[in-house]
């Protein structure tokens, strides 16, 4: 930090295993990699390229390596794994995770139809080499998977092998754990957390309040995903309570003294 701030949040540092910012590079350049590696590295905790960006982006190699350089582990977007599995050639996107020496790998059927059964055998396939993000959720936003599901289907593909189970929003957070106007199912996300450690769970939070609403819900250290690279440092100011949104709920003290009267002696006279 460039200077000290007492009484803030207590943030998990890297290699983080809790509090994780999950960026989404939608496109970058290998000079807008650069830049962003350079203002945000400390909160980046793994990037992935969306969807099927990777694909089509120029100098891709040169642009993995600014991550990888960095300490920043970096991997190809579900659609892309869906893309591959839809066209039967799921040993080639293995061996192109290996080409760019990628560690990471998501697994999803947000868009395609896989099985329970199959998916969960990717996972336990994959994890054996991979460090696997699962993700639940469908992309439709008039596909709305019951809470008792999401639970079963998280806790299956836990024990297959996932190390964390993205829970889908897309980038637009308006599906999955959102409704369409953005609104978080809250009832979902209580189903949910009641029956699996948050710690477990990477939310997708693209929008301020939806960051703001997590934070508020289970504190600094959650895992947030598709978090624009713009808004990293704006998360991390949430996460300390160095945003109006959450600077009166992250304040905290290691002494008796009253948040009152803090305000109080803080407030200029009339």
């Amino acid at each position: 930090m460039a200077f000290t701030l007492n009484h803030l949040p207590k943030r998990t540092d890297k290699p983080r295993k809790r509090g994780l910012t999950l960026a989404l590079d939608k496109g970058y350049s290998v000079r807008q990699a650069q830049d962003f590696v350079e203002s945000s590295s400390n909160y980046i905790d793994v990037v992935k390229l969306g969807w099927g960006t990777a694909y089509v982006t120029q100098n891709l190699e040169e642009k993995i390596e600014v991550y990888q350089s960095a300490d920043i582990p970096v991997y190809f977007g579900g659609t892309l794994f869906e893309a591959y599995v839809l066209r039967d050639q799921l040993d080639a996107y293995v061996q192109l995770m290996k080409n760019y020496n990628i560690q990471h790998v998501e697994v999803s059927n947000g868009t395609i139809w896989l099985s329970d059964e199959r998916k969960q055998a990717i996972i336990k396939e994959l994890s054996q080499e991979f460090y696997v993000y699962s993700e639940v959720g469908s992309k439709n936003p008039n596909d709305i998977i019951p809470p008792y599901k999401w639970v079963r289907i998280i806790e299956e593909e836990l024990k297959a092998g996932a190390q964390k189970v993205i829970c889908e929003a897309r980038e637009s957070g308006t599906v999955g754990v959102f409704r369409p106007n953005g609104e978080v199912r809250s009832g979902l996300i209580e189903e949910i957390t009641d029956q699996i450690s948050q710690d477990k769970l990477i939310f997708e939070a693209p929008q301020k309040e939806q960051q703001v609403w997590f934070i508020r819900k289970f504190g600094s250290n959650v895992n947030l995903g598709n978090i624009v690279p713009a808004d990293v440092i704006a998360v991390e100011t949430l996460r300390l309570g160095l945003r109006g949104d959450t600077l009166l709920d992250f304040y905290s003290l290691d002494d008796d003294e009253d948040l009152n009267s803090v305000m109080k002696n803080n407030t200029a006279p009339n």
